[in-house]
């Protein structure tokens, strides 16, 4: 991984790999649109159409953005790693404003209709991820943005950290899963049995988003293409070690 010049060299295949997570992402994005649009009516904010924003927001922000959050470290392995944090933190703070734009359209779209609201199985899953998904985004923060996190706390964390980070992405993929399904048999009903050109489209899908947390989870999986500590990192874990003897910063 490292040539001894202090060159960091990236695995041959892994811009294979993160570019077909990244085809997979955009194609998931674009026929979540394609699925509201031919078939749903389309989006808006002042009109019935306003819960198509709710999957569109979500699919972007739980799953594109927060995916590409995971690949972060795997993909800029040669800049600095404070460069790096800020980078994948902003890729969080994307998601996490387009997905409470989402909460918010369907919760608001529920009492312009008088529905009620969090009674099925998908808003209960939503619900915790995206409580999850806050409390991970914060204890992150305080950890490594927030200066004030000595390395022995980061380096205790850190695989809390970045275990939680794909477990939430896996559990927002499942969430996901559950509300296209939940949406179908709303409107289709039996019709949803005969898998005609709306259901053919949702369960494609359906399919890609398996696919997308797929080629996330495979690129992270994979010890050889994590990213490598700089110099200025080995050096600050060299003296952390002889001054406090404990665990040294690792690279995510």
């Amino acid at each position: 991984m490292d040539s001894g010049t202090g060159q960091v060299s990236t695995p041959s295949t892994l811009p294979y790999y993160v570019a077909f997570s990244q085809l997979l992402g955009l194609t998931v994005v674009a026929m979540t649109g394609a699925w509201l649009g031919l078939y749903r009516g389309g989006i808006a904010w002042e009109s019935t159409l306003q819960f198509n924003v709710h999957p569109l927001c979500m699919v972007i922000g739980l799953i594109f953005l927060q995916g590409d959050a995971l690949l972060v470290y795997r993909v800029f392995r040669k800049e600095a790693k404070r460069t790096t944090k800020v980078l994948h933190g902003l890729l969080h703070v994307f998601a996490f404003i387009i997905s409470l734009v989402g909460l918010v359209a369907v919760f608001d779209y529920h009492r312009k209709m008088g529905y009620a609201d969090l009674y099925s199985l998908h808003s209960w899953c939503g619900i915790l991820v995206f409580a999850l998904y806050i409390v991970q985004w914060l204890v992150g923060f305080s950890f490594f943005l927030f200066p004030g996190a000595s390395f022995s706390l980061r380096s205790r964390y850190r695989p809390q950290h970045v275990f939680f980070g794909a477990a939430i992405f896996v559990l927002s993929v499942g969430a996901a899963l559950l509300g296209l399904k939940e949406a179908l048999l709303f409107k289709l009903g039996a019709a949803y049995g005969a898998l005609g050109p709306e259901a053919a489209l949702a369960n494609a899908l359906g399919v890609l988003l398996l696919s997308f947390a797929a080629a996330v989870l495979y690129v992270l999986a994979q010890a050889g293409w994590r990213r490598p500590a700089q110099a200025e990192e080995q050096a600050l874990s060299m003296d952390f070690r002889s001054l406090a003897g404990g665990d040294s910063p690792g690279s995510q």
